[in-house]
């Protein structure tokens, strides 16, 4: 256990290492708590800070990918990342698009309401971060160590925030 819990630090503490990744988390930790101060019900408004919180990671991790070709002109260019490092900004930002218009349109797609459900999304995308991010590299030991502490952080963060909770 001891193992999973520096893991569990590392990847919280490292965001916080280097000044280029704390623009991107710290808004993820104040939508987390934002999150957790509100209903635990999905709904329009937790569909909308899911859709921001996944398209706010997904920018993040494909800013250091576009390419300036002069004053006015960038383009994307992600031949230098790693394919799960793509499949995962990929499926962030389509899910958050989705969540995000579902926000909008007050209406969930077919079996998309789960997409109102933010706690659980912000603690995942604070622990990929910094593997997103190119700072620390995918390994198996830091997604079993996320999914060891997911339960565990969300019924102490629940708990601990109960009191903000109408």
């Amino acid at each position: 256990m001891h193992l999973y819990w520096s893991e569990l630090v590392t990847l919280i503490a490292t965001p916080f290492e280097h000044i280029a990744l704390i623009w991107g988390i710290v808004p993820l930790y104040f939508g987390w708590l934002l999150n957790e101060s509100t209903s635990a019900r999905a709904n329009y408004r937790t569909a909308l800070q899911t859709g921001f919180s996944f398209l706010w990671a997904g920018a993040q991790w494909l800013y250091p990918y576009l390419v300036k070709h002069g004053p006015h002109e960038g383009r994307l260019e992600v031949h230098g990342m790693l394919p799960v490092n793509l499949a995962v900004t990929g499926l962030v930002i389509v899910l958050g698009l989705i969540a995000l218009v579902s926000g909008l349109r007050k209406r969930f797609p077919r079996y998309g309401r789960f997409l109102g459900h933010t706690r659980f999304a912000n603690y995942f995308m604070i622990t990929i971060y910094p593997m997103q991010a190119h700072w620390l590299p995918w390994t198996w030991l830091r997604l079993e160590t996320i999914a060891v502490f997911a339960v565990p952080v969300w019924l102490v963060m629940y708990l601990a925030l109960m009191p903000l909770r109408k």
